[in-house]
């Protein structure tokens, strides 16, 4: 009866998918960027087949595209960059990762990665410190604007998340950074490793993280408009 209650779940693909990262970023200038680790959870009872797919495929290696996880298990996809290209920066392409259960050919569950290929890290980095304090001083012109003319209680109302709300995220990033257990080549302390089903909950909590700030912000944007 278990079996049978389950299995209509299964088929209708379902099933969540649980991968770090969810988006690669590849520097033209940084040959050790050309080569990135995709980390595939499997928190489930059962064995779990997976298949990559890329919307691009020319571009890309992918080091054992197919292949299988166990059950409470992880495996690590290698994904190579081979054809870096000035006529290639700022292009979106897309990897999907298709699981599903041994004994089953259709997908039970799908997770699509963002990949972008960009000229220089250092670049990268520049602009973006050029973003934030732009947007910093845009912050500050706003919060001048709106003490003048708002009442109290709405500068209170548009409040950004708590100091300890950001500093769980970071520690569940810091997480799953950290080595698994039984990664023998690491030279990462041994006491530092984590175990699969700690990054899993790591990997929970950080998704819930993402999704609060998403609400926040579009909470903020109607309340600008």
């Amino acid at each position: 009866m278990q079996q049978q209650k389950r299995q209509p779940e299964l088929v209708e693909g379902n099933l969540p998918v649980f991968v770090f990262p969810t988006e690669l970023i590849f520097y033209a200038d940084d040959q050790s960027t050309h080569k990135q680790v995709l980390t595939l959870y499997n928190p489930y009872e059962f064995a779990l087949k997976f298949k990559v797919l890329c919307t691009t495929p020319n571009k890309y290696v992918v080091v054992d595209a197919t292949g299988a996880v166990k059950p409470q298990c992880c495996v690590d996809i290698v994904i190579r960059h081979r054809d870096v290209r000035a006529s290639y920066f700022g292009v979106i392409d897309k990897f999907r990762l298709q699981v599903s259960e041994q004994s089953q050919r259709k997908a039970l569950g799908k997770k699509e990665i963002i990949s972008t290929l960009l000229p220089s890290a250092k670049e990268q980095q520049q602009q973006k410190e050029e973003e934030e304090k732009r947007i910093k001083e845009h912050l500050s012109e706003s919060v001048f604007f709106e003490q003048t003319l708002c009442q109290p209680e709405n500068r209170t109302a548009s409040s950004g998340p708590s100091l300890l709300t950001v500093f769980l995220g970071i520690v569940c990033i810091a997480a799953l950074m950290l080595p698994t257990l039984g990664d023998l080549e690491s030279l990462v302390p041994l006491y530092l490793h984590l175990s699969v089903n700690q990054k899993l909950v790591a990997a929970y909590v950080l998704g819930k993280y993402f999704g609060f700030c998403k609400c926040f912000l579009t909470a903020s944007a109607f309340a600008g408009d």
